[in-house]
């Protein structure tokens, strides 16, 4: 990854940091992670966009990684990260970009094409599929136990990840979100309780993977991590129009959990989500789970360059 460069950027007094790689005068391709990831998710991705000509760069979200912690975490939301992203361009003047989400990277990315659509060129969303800006009840109908359930009390998660190392919080969260099944604890348990400390880690998932992403969230914690997606998804945004036009695709793991969330299923089938993005195109990869760009890194990129390819200027 040595090819990769880091800085810092003032946005709305905070230093982010983001990972860079490509000329500037490419087409830019802004990569947003979701949890429990970083920049550093999108390492497979940057490389093969730079080599096939493009710009690319993948930010730490506020209060994530190596970039600054907001001064109140309890109260970040996801309308800061999407001025964060738009203050972020305008400090390198880019005008223009492709953007490619993943988990609540995806919400962001929702909000951006929506809130600032003379700023996207097209967007590619996996994880989670494009969702307008609403108060999300996905916890409806779910037991107690529901991961989003537990972990949008404040404290409680908390006091579970806090009897780990946030090296063991990322190993039980990447293994519990990389399984097909829907993460509930029972009465009597905590979710780092539902993995077993002798649960081996994707076999598409290094120790080195791991200690990279347990250094990050060791110098950010969790506090941001969890205000913003998990305490955040009630959020109120007013918007007249919901619906994008850009080219988008959204890659779809046929074994991620998150396709079992209370209706969602059929907000992608019934042709709900095409309505919303009518140039959207949906590929499905059968085996592929939430962390699809890390498990299948070779299948997203092929898809990712023929989306860019199709839909930009480059020669």
């Amino acid at each position: 990854m040595e090819e990769i460069e880091h800085k810092y950027i003032e946005v709305n007094g905070l230093k982010l940091h983001i990972a860079e790689i490509g000329s500037g005068s490419s087409p830019v391709v802004v990569f947003l992670h979701g949890f429990p990831e970083i920049w550093y998710s999108w390492r497979y991705q940057m490389l093969a966009v730079a080599k096939a000509g493009y710009r690319a760069i993948a930010p730490d979200f506020r209060g994530y990684g190596l970039s600054d912690q907001p001064t109140q975490p309890e109260k970040t939301t996801f309308l800061d990260l999407n001025n964060d992203l738009l203050a972020l361009l305008d400090a390198l003047n880019i005008s223009k970009v492709f953007l490619v989400g993943k988990d609540f990277g995806s919400f962001v990315v929702s909000y951006f094409s929506i809130l600032h659509k003379e700023r996207v060129s097209g967007f590619i969303v996996m994880g989670v599929p494009f969702l307008p800006p609403k108060p999300l009840e996905f916890k409806q109908g779910l037991p107690e136990g529901f991961y989003i359930s537990r972990f949008g009390v404040p404290g409680r998660a908390e006091a579970d990840f806090g009897r780990l190392d946030a090296k063991t919080v990322v190993k039980n969260v990447y293994i519990l979100f990389s399984r097909s099944e829907l993460p509930i604890a029972n009465e009597d348990q905590e979710i780092m309780d539902i993995v077993q400390p002798s649960t081996p880690l994707p076999p598409w998932f290094s120790e080195e993977d791991l200690t990279a992403y347990g250094a990050l969230y060791e110098n950010s914690g969790f506090r941001t991590a969890l205000q913003v997606p998990y305490r955040s998804l009630h959020e109120q945004v007013n918007i007249t129009d919901p619906t994008v036009h850009v080219p988008a695709l959204f890659i779809k793991g046929e074994r991620d959990y998150f396709l079992k969330f209370p209706g969602i299923e059929d907000y992608i089938s019934s042709g709900v989500l095409k309505s919303l993005v009518p140039n959207l195109q949906i590929v499905n990869l059968p085996e592929g789970t939430h962390f699809v760009q890390e498990q299948l890194p070779n299948e997203v990129n092929q898809l990712v360059l023929e989306f860019l390819t199709k839909n930009s200027k480059l020669q």
